[in-house]
């Protein structure tokens, strides 16, 4: 037991990092609850819309995440190293690839919106929902979100290096600034609240994309008036000016061309390159598997579609604790490997884990229990919330195996092993999951719950694998010792 649980100073400093991440991860999902809600009140078809469009975006906001997370390694065991230039090359290396994979978003959602919004129209003979009400709901509000991607990719590479150089604090306020916002622009602009026009499913868009320019604006003034203490900011965005200089040689004078370092030395772009790839290619390709399993709960009606929307936004406010440990993994765990202590980098990554499964079985508890209350939340049909309060349970009692999952995933991508969490995560889920749902889906009349739970316990083979690899130590290196 001494192996799992660790003293009081060890949950402080894990608490440190973890608990301002969970705030600002748990009021964001909040706050997604309550614009859930206010949604769902304009009718069943707007909700199934703008769940659509979210399931769509999703595959950018992780194909993102996993962009930034080869340089975020990096990142955090430079920063662990005490090498701040390191930092900025790997900050410069996360604005280039944000950049370029927000404008290939906008291009593919703006242009193909109306072939993959299709994919999910399926009705039912339970179902009262118009397709064609669902599609025009979903147009309207993703031509809008598009304009809040480009704020969104600037914030995140602001907010994952603050966070690989220990500051959890500045994120958290800006987060929680952008759901105040969000909140009170959804009121009035939903609901043409204090002389606002009431623009419905358009003014949730509107609310939204604001509270991004807001959330991002935060991060960047606060970065670059404390470059005291994130010394990374200093001199960021400095261009290499190729300059002719003269200076006297021992035997004549001449005239070369010096130049300042480059934005991001070849060889290291190379290596992160490497490293980071397979987890852009990782997240890009789980997105899509998740994007393809929902299609194929979608094939049991539009029902199913509200029922699982309803389900993901009350699950994600109770994830919140297993995702924060996920970060805490990278933050604590990555910096002890940048600064050689592979030892404790092992003890503090076993205990971060047993930590993870032990709090979520706790919360997944409690939410089973309340499971059948939440879904009276939401002015949608009797179908519908029976749909969401099954879903909700099964993700009640699948919240251990969740946690223990996405902590050996971090695990082994801290480590720079991510052609292995490529193996682990995507590859496991096109080869396993998705055929399985597909063959469920497609040759059985299994019921959507049912069909739900049996995809969802796949995942325990899942998690034998990750006990393995974990245990076995193959993540533990150190990739910035001779960079």
């Amino acid at each position: 037991m001494s192996k799992l649980i660790g003293d009081r100073k060890f949950y402080k400093k894990v608490l440190t990092v973890a608990v301002p991440i969970m705030i600002q991860n748990g009021i964001s999902n909040f706050v997604s609850l309550l614009d859930n809600i206010m949604i769902g009140s304009v009718g069943t078809e707007s909700m199934s819309g703008v769940s659509i469009v979210n399931q769509l975006m999703f595959v950018l906001y992780l194909a993102l995440f996993g962009a930034l997370a080869g340089p975020g390694i990096y990142a955090a065991q430079f920063y662990g190293k005490g090498d701040h230039e390191g930092v900025r090359y790997s900050f410069r290396y996360k604005m280039m690839i944000s950049m370029f994979l927000v404008a290939v978003g906008i291009a593919v959602l703006y242009f193909g919106n109306h072939s993959l919004m299709s994919l999910y129209l399926h009705d039912s003979a339970d179902s009262v929902q118009s397709p064609e009400l669902v599609l025009q709901y979903g147009k309207e509000y993703l031509f809008i979100m598009l304009v809040g991607l480009i704020p969104f990719g600037i914030e995140e590479v602001y907010a994952s290096t603050l966070r690989e150089c220990g500051e959890t604090r500045v994120p958290m306020v800006a987060g929680l600034a952008a759901v105040v916002v969000n909140l009170g622009l959804n009121y009035v602009l939903i609901f043409g609240k204090l002389g606002a026009p009431r623009l419905g499913v358009a003014g949730a868009a509107y609310a939204t994309v604001i509270s991004r320019f807001v959330q991002a604006a935060v991060v960047i003034i606060w970065t670059h008036t404390h470059t005291a203490r994130m010394k990374f900011a200093s001199g960021l965005y400095r261009i290499p000016r190729f300059t002719k200089r003269l200076f006297r040689k021992k035997q004549d004078d001449s005239d070369a061309v010096m130049c300042e370092p480059p934005l991001i030395p070849g060889k290291l772009a190379g290596q992160i390159t490497a490293k980071g790839m397979p987890l852009m290619f990782n997240e890009i390709l789980w997105s899509c598997g998740m994007a393809v399993l929902n299609q194929c709960y979608s094939r049991r009606g539009l029902d199913a579609v509200a029922g699982l929307n309803i389900s993901s936004t009350i699950t994600n406010l109770f994830n919140v604790v297993f995702i924060a440990m996920g970060s805490a993994v990278a933050i604590m765990v990555g910096q002890l490997l940048g600064a050689g202590k592979t030892e404790e980098a092992k003890d503090t990554d076993t205990k971060l884990i047993a930590f993870s499964v032990a709090s979520s079985a706790l919360l997944g508890g409690i939410l089973f229990l309340l499971a059948p209350l939440f879904p009276m939340l939401y002015n949608t049909t009797d179908n519908v919330r029976t749909l969401a309060s099954g879903f909700i349970q099964i993700g009640a009692v699948c919240m251990p195996i969740f946690a223990f999952m996405h902590a050996t995933y971090f695990t082994l991508r801290t480590g720079g092993k991510t052609f292995v969490t490529f193996l682990f995560d995507s590859v496991f889920l096109w080869c396993i999951s998705v055929p399985f749902a597909l063959v469920l889906c497609s040759y059985t009349d299994l019921p959507v719950i049912e069909l739900y739970l049996f995809v969802q316990l796949v995942d325990l083979l899942k998690c034998l694998i990750g006990f393995i690899l974990v245990k076995k130590g193959v993540w533990v290196q150190n990739l910035v010792r001779e960079v």
